[in-house]
């Protein structure tokens, strides 16, 4: 289980939409328990293929969010992408580069009217479905 606050994926979405027509990026930071992970913030960064079907977060922009992350007492727990023009699941090349089982990986389709946003993790030569908690923030 993966749990963030809608105004999390807001956020996520209108990055998702200022990228358009391009895949849009950022890497998730937050704590792992035994309850689940929990999304503590959401750090937007820029596609660097610059391209509607892929994204890459460069080498270098990784190791600064790892860096941030730790000065936190956080982790990365995985990442979120968009897709611009296709379902909210994940496509050859995302179960390709989904490798590492314990990350997250969080895609938002903005096909529709209305985004969608579902999670997954890393299967044995492919992926599953991951359960996504979006919940309200405390006023």
């Amino acid at each position: 289980m993966i749990a963030m606050t809608e105004k999390q994926l807001h956020q996520f979405v209108l990055h998702a939409r200022a990228c358009l027509p391009e895949e849009a990026c950022a890497l998730l930071l937050g704590e792992q328990t035994e309850e689940g992970k929990f999304v503590w913030e959401v750090f937007l960064t820029e596609n660097a293929d610059h391209t509607n079907e892929h994204f890459t977060i460069p080498p270098q922009v990784q190791l600064k969010v790892i860096k941030y992350a730790r000065t936190k007492g956080w982790s990365v727990l995985g990442n979120i992408h968009s897709h611009p023009e296709t379902p909210a699941r994940p496509s050859e090349e995302d179960k390709r580069l989904a490798v590492d089982r314990r990350m997250s990986y969080l895609i938002v389709s903005l096909a529709d009217k209305t985004p969608v946003c579902k999670a997954f993790r890393a299967a044995e030569y492919n992926s599953e479905q991951e359960e996504l908690r979006i919940v309200k923030e405390d006023t």
